[in-house]
């Protein structure tokens, strides 16, 4: 480890807009010796997720290189980042949420300050960046042994330790040998899935979609409508509530929608695995509005071109009601809060079709498309493990092994 305290500068651009992509960031001491630099193409994105990959990078060699709690003051060009990040602009454009929480869980790990810098202070990152978008046009891949080192002050701390190795799949972070400097944690303290080792154990969210209802006994829209389990439902939830009341699960707080459906699931489940109930309304369905009660064949035969519409555009709602885009940004808000209220933990939501799927969508970086291309059974189980160094992480999805 490297004693802090330390600077960021980080950058992306995008030629294009979007367009072929990349980003830099360099490590560097409070007196200005260069510790680490990196930069990697990440192909066609805009210049703002650029830069939030830039400033994902440049946190995660300082992790590397200081260590839990080093302080880092955080430099760049990009108005938005440095906002967004210090919390004074709220993250609005659904495509970046994603890259803000992965950005927001790794600044936990450190004491962060946020400096918006203009550009020409940021020359170092930007070279960066654009030496891996240059590579990246010749077919070629950013290797920091080929990057020349900027000079700057001797602060008479430790020597330069940029690495010197080959890139790896993260754009130069992994050393020759393939170790990962940021999994260096004792062996069984966390697991993951992907190209490298967790730092620390994940957030995890299990979805439990509740059990029966009329409505869906009969498959018919049930949005914001509260209609009670039926005796086939409260089976279900029992059955939920056995297997996640044991091991591996380990519950450590109950989220709930409002609605009586999702209560009532909750509400079981409680009992047997003895944790607390939370109710959060980012966790209702969807409002489907003059659909409500309707069987699909209905809509289709009294809103026919509305259903079309809805079908084709996540943005579009159904009359009176909400779209999926709305419902995309209340559940987005709703993971931040949770994983930021229970950050290590194991959480049971409870909830809806449209929300679950949200969530899954999101850890799976997919369009808002993908929606229409998932199914969830009543009471279904679908798990993501959340790293602070790494992305989302889909365990399971629609297992339905304990109604069997």
């Amino acid at each position: 480890m490297t004693a802090g305290p330390f600077v960021i500068e980080a950058d992306g651009g995008s030629r294009g807009n979007p367009g072929p992509a990349g980003y830099g960031a360099v490590l560097k001491t409070g007196g200005g010796r260069i510790v680490a630099e990196t930069a990697e193409a990440i192909g066609v994105a805009t210049n703002n997720v650029a830069e939030y990959r830039g400033l994902i990078a440049g946190l995660g060699i300082a992790l590397a290189h200081g260590g839990e709690g080093v302080a880092v003051e955080v430099r760049m060009d990009s108005k938005l980042v440095i906002e967004q990040m210090a919390g004074r602009w709220k993250v609005k454009h659904e495509g970046l949420r994603p890259l803000a929480i992965e950005a927001a869980g790794l600044a936990r790990r450190l004491r962060v300050t946020w400096t918006w810098i203009p550009r020409e202070r940021n020359t170092h990152a930007d070279r960066l960046a654009n030496e891996a978008m240059d590579a990246a046009a010749e077919g070629l891949t950013w290797s920091a042994s080929a990057a020349p080192a900027e000079s700057a002050p001797d602060d008479g701390l430790l020597p330069t330790e940029g690495p010197s190795q080959p890139a790896a799949p993260d754009g130069g972070l992994f050393p020759a040998d393939g170790t990962d400097p940021l999994a260096a944690v004792p062996a069984g303290e966390a697991k993951g899935t992907g190209w490298r080792g967790p730092v620390t154990a994940a957030t995890t969210l299990l979805l439990l979609r509740h059990g029966e209802t009329p409505l869906s006994a009969e498959r018919r829209f049930s949005g914001v409508g509260d209609p009670e389990l039926t005796p086939g439902g409260v089976a279900q939830a029992e059955a939920a509530a056995v297997r996640l009341a044991g091991k591996p699960y380990e519950i450590d707080v109950i989220v709930t929608s409002p609605l009586a459906r999702a209560r009532g699931t909750a509400a079981i489940v409680a009992a047997r695995a003895g944790a607390p109930v939370i109710v959060d309304d980012g966790l209702r369905e969807a409002d489907f509005g003059d659909w409500e009660g309707s069987t699909f064949t209905e809509v289709r035969r009294n809103w026919p071109d509305a259903l079309t519409a809805w079908l084709a555009d996540p943005a579009i709602a159904p009359p009176g009601g909400e779209s999926f885009e709305s419902v995309s940004h209340r559940v987005q808000d709703t993971l931040e809060r949770l994983l930021a209220d229970h950050a290590g933990k194991t959480i049971l939501a409870v909830s809806h079709v449209t929300p679950i799927k949200t969530f899954l969508r999101l850890a799976l970086a997919a369009p808002p498309a993908a929606l229409y291309r998932m199914h969830l059974d009543l009471a279904c189980l679908s798990v993501i493990e959340y790293y602070a160094d790494g992305p989302a992480v889909v365990k399971s999805l629609n297992d339905t092994a304990h109604l069997s």
